[in-house]
């Protein structure tokens, strides 16, 4: 995970910290009015009650009691000198310093004193009674969430944290669903055949997993462009490739119906062409199968050294025609894991292409050894063919791998040149191998083609111990 996890685990704490802010806040300016306004409101109580019983006496005091609206009157008590409420209402226990006292029945003479929680307002009779005005709140236990249970306060903490969060929540997804929409038009401007759309320069290159994607989505794009222009160029490619040996075939035709005395020299003509084109087919069948999945391979050992010097032999007569030579030099128990047929093919299409353009009175040098990896690194086989033939020009060093592709030297060599599709076949079954492939110009003249293979361990190598699986 990126950074797109870490910006939702900030997101959440700063909701939640603007959540607690917000409540904390809600609950001090609560308690604030909790102690300030019932403070006012009992001293202007205890004043209408002082002017009550001055004017009348218990019996106007007790009108004054009843007389109040019910929220004062819940929370007002007037205690007689009996030690009962006038009202006869039972008293809470917190009013008397001895609960059984204060929650006696009503009428009870007992003279036990009162000691309410914030005092209480003492009235005396001309004769010496004493009545006892008493205004809570009074809690008769402490409550749970304590200043959160006042009036007001919960929906005021709800409407926070659902403001909060809201607003939370809406750049989130703001910031999420933004780049996810720009995704899913490229994806079906992409379906619709554009495949030149890219994602990440409209996400102004964001390097979360968002960004990421855009990056992976638009290397698809690139790499599906690639592979379909190269796909409609394999198309054009072939289609002129064809053109060449079927015009040659409808003249030597033509000339071979004109000219009864010459057919068999234009029935040797058509035979040839029609060999050629059918190598063409064979090779551009074969280019097109080496796109399949590298899983798809067989997978057996190889030995490359025996392997290049079957090759060699085999390709001997076609180097004695040129005047020119093969030489092999190659170690023992050079084995690679994979598909004996198509590395055949490999280094046959460059040996057979060194062959092609060496003079004569020279050498196409074969040469293959074990290279061992440094630290973590895994061995490597690498494998040299040179020969002393025009070389290519620098620009042409890594267009020689396409297909069809074929330099003016090439072109231009008296039709020695071939179609243009060993060296793509080579690369692409040694890309299928895992392993890596270049041409250079030597210095002393001609061209090097270099060809590096992963090894198999030593290990594998000697528990194997069958004859190694050749093509």
């Amino acid at each position: 995970m990126h950074s797109l996890y870490w910006r939702i685990f900030l997101a959440f704490w700063v909701a939640l910290a603007l959540i607690l802010v917000g409540t904390v806040t809600v609950a001090v300016n609560a308690t604030a009015h909790r102690s300030e306004r019932p403070w006012v409101q009992r001293g202007q109580l205890y004043a209408q009650a002082a002017r009550a019983f001055e004017s009348g006496g218990p019996e106007a005091l007790k009108g004054w009691l009843q007389g109040l609206p019910v929220e004062p009157f819940a929370r007002t008590y007037v205690v007689e000198p009996g030690g009962a409420e006038m009202l006869r209402r039972p008293l809470p226990p917190s009013m008397s310093a001895h609960g059984a006292a204060a929650t006696g029945a009503a009428g009870t003479d007992s003279t036990e004193p009162i000691s309410p929680i914030g005092g209480a307002l003492v009235l005396m009779t001309s004769g010496g009674d004493t009545y006892h005005v008493v205004i809570g709140p009074v809690r008769d236990s402490p409550r749970l969430f304590g200043e959160l249970e006042l009036p007001g306060v919960p929906l005021a903490l709800l409407a926070i944290a659902l403001g909060v969060s809201a607003a939370v929540c809406f750049f989130l997804a703001r910031y999420l669903a933004s780049p996810v929409d720009r995704l899913r038009l490229a994806t079906r401007q992409m379906a619709a055949g554009d495949l030149t759309v890219r994602v990440l320069p409209a996400l102004k290159g964001r390097q979360d997993d968002l960004g990421l994607l855009a990056a992976d989505l638009d290397a698809m794009a690139e790499r599906l462009r690639l592979l379909l222009e190269a796909k409609q160029q394999l198309l054009r490619d072939v289609s002129h490739e064809l053109r060449s040996p079927l015009a040659r075939l409808q003249l030597a035709l033509s000339l071979a119906r004109r000219d009864d005395r010459g057919a068999e020299r234009h029935l040797a003509r058509i035979g040839c062409e029609a060999e050629r084109l059918e190598q063409l087919i064979a090779r551009t069948l074969k280019l097109v199968r080496l796109e399949r999945p590298a899983d798809t391979l067989e997978n057996s050992r190889v030995d490359v050294g025996h392997l290049l010097r079957l090759i060699a032999s085999d390709v001997a007569i076609e180097a004695d025609a040129r005047g020119c030579l093969t030489c092999v030099q190659a170690q023992e128990d050079l084995q690679v894991a994979g598909d004996a047929e198509l590395l055949r093919s490999a280094f046959e299409n460059v040996i057979r292409n060194a062959v092609r353009f060496s003079p004569a009175d020279s050498t196409v040098a074969i040469s293959a050894r074990r290279q061992e990896g440094r630290g973590a690194a895994l061995a490597t086989l690498e494998v040299s063919v040179s020969d002393h033939g025009p070389g290519v020009p620098p620009k042409d060093l890594t267009l020689i791998f396409e297909p069809f592709y074929r330099v003016d030297a090439a072109r231009g060599h008296g039709g020695a040149g071939g179609e243009g599709l060993g060296l793509a076949i080579a690369a692409r079954a040694v890309h299928l191998h895992g392993g890596t492939i270049e041409a250079r110009n030597l210095e002393g003249g001609g061209l090097g083609v270099h060809v590096t293979l992963p090894a198999l361990a030593r290990a594998a190598v000697q528990s194997a111990g069958s004859t190694p699986v050749l093509a």
